[in-house]
């Protein structure tokens, strides 16, 4: 995930700065300095308190750099972790959708993934692929399925 991370994100620099936030798994706390330097990078964990499946609290902590408490949240992650859900079964706990091959999964991943940046306008009526600079447009289904690459 960490690489797939590094292929995609413009390479922080310390006045720039990546902003990276998880649970508390101390895993990331090992990996992520052999991607970034800790000086370009806010790291910060949320850990949740549990009693009886209700979370009673939350520990905010910084790991690397320095970013604001207030702004380590998890809440976008989980967010859209329920919306693939939602949209790939092939991701639901006790499912009859299962992938019985990698690649299947890969390819549903792949296609929400394009959905969700490409013909799924946010509030403002543009794409996170229009954000970016990917897109001039809003694809339709026809842009999708008729698509020519250029060989």
């Amino acid at each position: 995930m960490i690489e797939k991370l590094v292929q995609r994100v413009q390479l922080p620099l310390p006045g720039n700065k990546i902003q990276i936030f998880s649970d508390g798994n101390d895993d990331y706390t090992y990996v992520l300095p052999a991607y970034y330097p800790e000086t370009c990078m806010d790291y910060g964990q949320l850990i949740k308190i549990r009693e009886g499946g209700k979370v009673v609290d939350k520990i905010r902590k910084i790991v690397y750099g320095s970013p604001s408490v207030d702004d380590i949240e998890t809440t976008d992650v989980e967010n859209f972790n329920g919306i693939l859900q939602e949209r790939v079964g092939r991701l639901v706990r006790k499912t009859k959708c299962h992938s019985k091959k990698k690649r299947a999964l890969i390819n549903a991943l792949e296609f929400i993934q394009f959905n969700w940046n490409f013909m799924d306008p946010l509030h403002d009526k543009r794409t996170p692929a229009m954000l970016e600079s990917l897109a001039d447009h809003i694809w339709s289904w026809d842009d999708f399925l008729l698509y020519h690459f250029a060989v």
